[in-house]
């Protein structure tokens, strides 16, 4: 398979098959092929949730060209590994309100923390993806987050729509920068943010940089999907 394809994750879920929808209108849009991920202990058991998935697709893009695959390992690493190459992996997660987001030990937030390509996080209480509207919104704190702006920009351009900024400051408390961000995804179609595998300096005792705090929280709480670009994407 050409390395720049899209990759999903499914496990039977109503979240993973909107995840799984809206991995295949990525890889339409961007032209490439699809690969559906079923990570679990025996592969075996995969297969069921596997043909089930492929036959979804099939029954709306038969010409779309696409991989199954069964997985012996974790979810988060599976996913990550398979995205390595990846034009762009996708991932569901529940849609968890208030601070116990920040704490959820999701599949989303471990892949997050792993990935080395772009991610699409589809949260369960999303509209279903093809039924989105509005502008690209990206979150920018510093300038340093040059791969999600051009990520955004290039996002924009695909769908035809407005890319629309949203600055979460440093001196803004945590909190604060993320109510503001969520609030701005009510009517986006999708929100792009940065990811700082190491942080950004500004940290905030045992929870995080002030960005990962943000971050974290949009996961769970933004009201529309959400795109997650690593820095220093363009150096892997």
């Amino acid at each position: 398979m050409s390395e720049r394809h899209v990759v999903v994750g499914i496990d039977g879920s109503i979240i993973s098959t909107r995840a799984q929808d809206a991995a295949v209108e990525e890889a339409v849009r961007r032209s490439v092929p699809l690969e559906i991920v079923c990570a679990v202990p025996d592969p075996d058991v995969a297969g069921p949730l596997l043909a089930t998935s492929a036959a979804r697709v099939r029954t709306r893009h038969p010409d779309l060209t696409m991989r199954l695959s069964a997985v012996a390992a974790d979810p988060a690493e599976a996913l990550a590994r398979k995205g390595e190459r990846a034009a762009l992996t996708v991932v569901g997660t529940r849609a968890l309100g208030g601070l116990a987001s920040l704490a959820s030990p999701s599949v989303a937030r471990r892949v997050v923390e792993r990935t080395r390509c772009p991610l699409l996080v589809v949260g369960a209480g999303h509209l279903p993806y093809h039924a989105r509207t509005g502008d690209v919104l990206l979150a920018v704190e510093t300038d340093a987050d040059i791969e999600a702006a051009v990520f955004a920009h290039e996002e924009a351009a695909r769908r035809g729509v407005r890319l629309r900024l949203v600055h979460t400051p440093l001196y803004r408390p945590p909190v604060r920068s993320a109510d503001s961000l969520i609030a701005a995804t009510a009517d986006a179609c999708v929100v792009v943010i940065a990811h700082h595998p190491h942080g950004n300096g500004n940290r905030h005792g045992n929870g995080g940089s002030r960005h990962e705090q943000t971050a974290h929280a949009l996961l769970h709480r933004s009201r529309c999907p959400v795109f997650v670009v690593p820095a220093g994407l363009g150096t892997h």
